[in-house]
């Protein structure tokens, strides 16, 4: 029980904000990989493992929690203001 202490103190508002930018960056991730097959066809003809190596990505990451914590940011000024 002595491990869980520091998880089980840490501020709730803490936990909601991880959960919800690291659900912004799998969106963003899911959208890249299904485009590796819609839209490129890249995905469908070198599979599955080519087209992960497409999408994660130093570059992608980057872009992706910066657009998460954009995302999160407005959301939660919106949550305040109404």
């Amino acid at each position: 029980m002595e491990g869980r202490a520091p998880l089980i103190a840490m501020n709730k508002n803490t936990w909601r904000a991880v959960i919800e930018v690291a659900f912004i960056v799998f969106l963003f991730y899911s959208n890249l990989l299904m485009g590796e097959f819609e839209r490129s066809g890249l995905g469908e003809k070198k599979g599955l493992a080519s087209a992960l190596t497409d999408v994660f990505t130093p570059a992608n990451f980057a872009i992706a929690m910066i657009s998460a914590l954009i995302g999160y940011s407005l959301f939660e000024f919106l949550r305040r203001k109404f």
